[in-house]
């Protein structure tokens, strides 16, 4: 069980670094460059080469193991028998975190969106009869997800571009001295861009993101996401998805080239073959991760994932805190391309590695998952003194 345990631990270590790959565009350069590398302009060969593999390798794909990885979790925590009102504490200060995160620090937060999606599905994992049940499930509400941005592209094939995607100077100018002023005026332009990301999440990323923790929870039920194959049949799995996933991405992303992102078509059309193959690709990666895992297990590689993912959430505010000093406190936001900005990210990743061995050297968990765990025992506990009056 302890292996099984390492080997989740383990592909969730390598999520959290994987998101990294994305957030740093969004912690580097205004808000419209993480879908639209055209937000100013023509952008350079380098940033085309540069968006072109972010978009073909990490883009939704580390978030979506994250989402499997997350059902996964839920579905441990009730297998453990954590109770209803255990389970509604985790998620909400999760929720809490989240806010607290996206207005003091970063709008481009994702514990809030999973903690609110979470709070709407765990009783569906509880509730699922099968792992094929929950697999079917899932996929119709990823499924539902992108019918909905399908249909929020047709209902804006007339419409001007949004500040989203083409915004102009002045909202520009706006955006950067803004987030280098910091403060009170940046605390609300972050506070107005949680309730729009919220409204995002309702109105479509959410129902993906339910799809995909549910999905998630069905793997780990199944026994698939603890390992349970033999190292050749994840293999094979792998050497499937992966390409395959990377197959169907390429004409969008051709089309995204030679369009130049028109609005219009890159939007929310032009998403679309990426999410259709995100879960593919991801399952791809996990499937390589468990093929390779037990041959790697005692090495110091495998060992500083499991660590990274023993510690997600004081992992994840890490990058945070370390983008927040470089891009807002040192002034760099804006000023880098994107090829510069993924060569910070191995040194943020070494800061996470370093952080997470020498950390549990001295404790059993992270920071933030005590703080977590603490105050989910003092909530509970709290309630059942209430209702015993």
């Amino acid at each position: 069980m302890q292996e099984r345990l390492a080997v989740l631990d383990g592909a969730r270590g390598v999520a959290v670094l994987g998101i990294l790959i994305l957030n740093v565009i969004s912690f580097g350069l205004p808000q419209a460059a993480y879908l639209n590398p055209a937000f100013a302009g023509l952008p350079s060969v380098s940033d085309i080469w540069a968006w072109g593999l972010q978009n073909v390798l990490a883009e939704q794909k580390f978030l979506t193991i994250f989402a499997l990885l997350f059902g996964a979790g839920l579905q441990l925590q009730l297998r453990r028998g954590k109770g209803n009102e255990e389970m509604k504490s985790r998620l909400s200060w999760l929720l809490i975190f989240g806010a607290l995160h996206a207005i003091f620090l970063w709008d481009g937060d994702i514990l809030l969106p999973y903690g609110l999606v979470g709070l709407m599905c765990w009783r569906m994992i509880r509730d699922a009869q099968s792992p094929r049940s929950m697999l079917r499930f899932g996929l119709v509400l990823y499924c539902l997800g992108l019918l909905l941005l399908l249909i929020l592209g047709w209902l804006s094939i007339n419409a001007a571009p949004s500040s989203f995607w083409q915004p102009d100077w002045q909202t520009l100018d706006t955006e950067i001295s803004t987030k280098l002023a910091g403060g009170v005026v940046a605390m609300k332009y972050r506070f107005h861009q949680m309730i729009s990301m919220l409204l995002v999440v309702i109105l479509q990323y959410g129902w993906q993101l339910a799809g995909m923790m549910v999905a998630g929870a069905g793997l780990v039920r199944s026994g698939w996401l603890q390992g349970s194959r033999l190292p050749h049949q994840y293999r094979r799995k792998a050497l499937i998805l992966i390409p395959l996933g990377i197959l169907i991405q390429l004409p969008g992303v051709w089309l995204n080239i030679s369009g130049g992102w028109s609005f219009h078509w890159s939007a929310y059309f032009g998403q679309i073959p990426r999410e259709i193959a995100a879960p593919i690709q991801a399952m791809g990666y996990l499937a390589l991760w468990y093929a390779i895992f037990p041959s790697i297990q005692h090495t110091r590689f495998a060992r500083a994932m499991v660590s990274v993912g023993r510690m997600a959430l004081s992992n994840y505010i890490l990058q945070t805190l370390l983008c927040y000093m470089i891009f807002y406190g040192f002034g760099w936001f804006n000023q880098l391309n994107r090829v510069h900005l993924l060569m910070l990210v191995p040194v943020i990743w070494l800061v996470n590695i370093a952080f997470s061995v020498l950390w549990l050297r001295h404790f059993r968990q992270g920071p933030l998952e005590w703080v977590w765990r603490k105050l989910v025992y003092w909530s509970t506990h709290h309630h059942r003194q209430h209702e015993s009056w």
